[in-house]
């Protein structure tokens, strides 16, 4: 700063002084005012540049330094342009001047200077809109995080600020030009416009970041209903902003909303229906949100003390199906009161819906079947999503989806199935609390049993000591010993008590390693189906 000060400032101060005292020393004619002018033009355009880049210079620090090199590079020239053609022009309506150069001579070159310096600062403006608001919005990381609403204000700003200068700009270039009164008017109504709107956004960015959280950790610990009035403050906020903004614009440009809503039977009649348009829109906004909110706090698995008490498979399958017919009842009862508010006679779309829907009730029995039954299966939480579930059609697969009329199933090769509800006659569901891995192992009459029943619970043992395969298990080993003795061999059976799904893990496992136990005795061997001979 103090170099920019010793080097432009300083020498631009003395210098003036000294040209008046030399000026006193000659004689009076237009060379003589004509320099004068030029002097102070160019001293008074040294200064203010001067001033302008110590200002600029306070900024040269840490993340604003690439801002601030891109403003002292390309800046200075055009400042100083500036202050040379503002103070040139303000020198030649001085009446000394204008007696020494002429007064239509003075007029129409102060009128030129002037608008060659508003022209260079509208170009100025444009062109360092981006560094400018670079040193607008940049602040440290702290701040930012600290004073959220703030720096979102900082940063809207900073994408308007040259917006209101070039209007400035424009207002001046017209009473420069000598237009009339109406068209002063019209820039100035535009100015104050653009005021007003950039202040009916920081109003609501502020209102904002007031009335919501900033971040998840705030929604977590923010209880649900707490958030909801949050949102509903918010709400009407962004309303009473909205109205004063369009109130206060319709003032500026001359004319009241409300004065025409309150004094006019058509504006009373549009005010009224308006007002009961949206009073509907916020109570169902508000029923819809309570709704959700509810059904999403219902859904959410818990936390804390009761993270055991964790939302059951029919309540994820039930809850999304009520929340969208919540949403299409919401809609329609919307539609229809604002269609009647507007004046629409509804009662003959009623009652057409209500023929065309006994019609399509009549020529759609299977689709209503569909729907009846669906609703009885969902009901009696016979299928749930996730569930591994054997139709009576061969269908078979994890269920994936459960419409108010289709069950939808991926079968172990990855295929999709859609299967109607009214096509179910009988649901195997293989994925209820518990299952069992039950194992018939079949061996010769010349082995020992009792070596074979050892075998077959030392397996189980390393099946229970195995950590993966033991966190499917939610029982003891159970021998039951000889089940049964034909012409093949003797079948030993024994059972493992499972989690659902489990069981396949775990049974695959014990054939294997039961295989390797009987390969390394020599008294106990598996059977095997012999065929007969065929008669030569």
């Amino acid at each position: 700063m103090f170099g920019y000060l010793l080097r432009f400032t300083a020498p631009a101060l003395l210098a003036l002084p000294i040209t008046l005292s030399v000026a006193h020393h000659l004689a009076f004619s237009p060379a003589r005012a004509l320099a004068l002018s030029l002097a102070y033009a160019t001293g008074s355009g040294i200064f203010s540049t001067s001033m302008v880049m110590c200002v600029i210079t306070l900024f040269d620090a840490g993340h604003k330094r690439a801002a601030v090199r891109v403003l002292r590079q390309h800046a200075p020239r055009q400042l100083f342009l500036i202050g040379f053609f503002a103070a040139l022009g303000d020198a030649l309506t001085s009446p000394q001047i204008a007696r020494q150069l002429g007064g239509n001579l003075t007029d129409s070159l102060a009128v030129f200077c002037g608008l060659a310096a508003t022209l260079l600062f509208a170009a100025l403006v444009l062109r360092m809109r981006r560094p400018v608001a670079h040193l607008i919005r940049n602040r440290n990381y702290r701040t930012r995080h600290q004073h959220r609403a703030v720096q979102e204000t900082l940063r809207i700003f900073s994408a308007l600020w040259y917006l209101p200068i070039l209007l400035m700009i424009l207002v001046s270039m017209v009473h420069l030009i000598g237009a009339g009164e109406e068209s002063q008017q019209a820039l100035q109504r535009a100015l104050m416009t653009t005021v007003l709107l950039v202040g009916a956004v920081f109003l609501s960015t502020l209102a904002h970041h007031l009335l919501r959280p900033h971040s998840a950790t705030d929604l977590e610990h923010t209880r649900p209903y707490l958030e909801l009035v949050r949102s509903l403050a918010h709400a009407l906020a962004r309303v009473a902003i909205a109205v004063a903004f369009i109130e206060l614009l319709s003032r500026i440009w001359g004319f009241s909303v409300l004065k025409f809503a309150a004094s006019n039977s058509i504006g009373r009649a549009i005010s009224d229906s308006l007002s009961a348009i949206g009073l509907i829109l916020l109570v169902t906004w508000l029923l819809w949100v309570v709704i959700d909110t509810a059904i999403q706090e219902a859904l959410k698995p818990a936390v804390g003390k009761r993270a055991s008490r964790q939302p059951s498979t029919r309540v994820k399958t039930i809850l999304p199906m009520l929340r969208n017919a919540a949403k299409i009842v919401l809609v329609v009862i919307c539609v229809i009161t604002t269609m009647a508010n507007l004046g629409i006679n509804v009662a003959p779309l009623l009652a057409g819906a209500g023929v065309v829907g006994l019609a399509i009730g009549f020529g759609s029995q299977q689709l209503v079947q569909d729907v009846i039954t669906g609703l009885f299966i969902l009901i009696e939480d016979t299928i749930a999503i996730g569930d591994w579930v054997v139709l009576d059609s061969g269908h078979a697969g994890t269920v994936e989806s459960l419409t108010i009329r289709t069950l939808r199933l991926r079968d172990g090769k990855g295929f999709v199935h859609s299967v109607p509800f009214g096509q179910i006659k009988a649901v195997t569901n293989q994925s209820r609390q518990f299952a069992y891995a039950f194992f018939s192992v079949q061996v010769t009459y010349d082995s020992d049993i009792d070596t074979a029943l050892r075998l077959i619970r030392e397996t189980a043992d390393d099946i229970e000591k195995d950590i993966l395969l033991s966190s499917s298990l939610q029982g003891p080993f159970q021998v039951f010993g000889v089940d049964k003795m034909d012409l093949n061999g003797i079948t030993l059976t024994a059972q493992f008590r499972t989690t659902s799904g489990g069981q396949y893990g775990v049974g695959r496992a014990f054939n294997e390693r039961l295989k390797k136990k009987v390969d390394e005795v020599d008294n106990v061997s598996f059977a095997q189906y012999l065929m007969a001979p065929r008669p030569q």
